[in-house]
Formats: C-alpha cells, sequence, structure tokens
C-alpha cells in the first residue's frame, strides 16, 4: 500500500537519505516503495543536539538515515552507558532503544528515543525548580 504524503510549502523531508525542500505551494506525493522517510517536524540538526538525549535521537536518526555504523553504534552504547549512570530512571526508556537497534528497527528506536527526550526534559525541570 502507497504512503501518501502532504507537504506544507516550504516543508522538509529526508527521503531516501535524500533532503528535500517543497516548493511554495501544498505538494502531494505517493511514495510506492519502501524507503526511510523522516518528515521536517521529526529531523534534529547537530546543532539542536544540545543535551545527551538529544544526542543519543541525533544518533539513532543518523542510523535510520544511513543505516548503522561501527562508529554511531559506538557513539550510541557510550552516550546510553552515560546517560544511565547519570540518570537511571531512564533505564526503561534506554532499554527500549537499545533493543530496536539489536533489531535494526531504527524508526520504533527514533519514537522511543523522543519519549526519552520528553522524560530528560521533565528530569530537568524538576531538578532546576526551585524549593
Amino acid at each position: 500500500m502507497p504512503l501518501k504524503l502532504t507537504l506544507k510549502p516550504g516543508e522538509r523531508v529526508i527521503l531516501a537519505g535524500t533532503v528535500i525542500k517543497n516548493g511554495p505551494t501544498v505538494a502531494h506525493l505517493q511514495i510506492e516503495s519502501q524507503a526511510t522517510l523522516l518528515r521536517q517536524k521529526d529531523i534534529l540538526t547537530e546543532a539542536e543536539a544540545t543535551s545527551p538525549c538529544k544526542r543519543i535521537y541525533l544518533i539513532v536518526q543518523l542510523m535510520y538515515i544511513g543505516g548503522m555504523t561501527e562508529d554511531l553504534s559506538k557513539l550510541f552504547w557510550d552516550l546510553a552507558r552515560e546517560v544511565l549512570a547519570a540518570a537511571p530512571s531512564t533505564n526503561v526508556l534506554i532499554s527500549q532503544v537499545s533493543t530496536y537497534i539489536v533489531d535494526a528497527d531504527f524508526y520504533s528506536a527514533l519514537k522511543v528515543a523522543k519519549k526519552l527526550i520528553t522524560y530528560e526534559e521533565e528530569l530537568m525541570d524538576y531538578a532546576t525548580k526551585p524549593g
């Protein structure tokens, strides 16, 4: 079954490793084969990866777009250990992301990594809340 994709004016999407930017009007696309796809709202840039969990998301995003490499694998596992050491309560989410990565299900790993970012933000808000 084809994927129907509607792009807003100026919206970007990564399709099969290629960044595509829509023009000034709405575009309707139909993707008829399997391909990696990330909408603009789900794309995190290196400059935006300003926290440990955002860096985990960025690494998983790179795995999803370009495949697993030894360097990305090492970065992920090192960072996952650091996050777990600093915030043991992230264990369930880190475990889920890790399982998906081992299974090479990078899209599912991305979805859980997004939850990890939200959880990290909640922890930081709690930690910096006065009194």
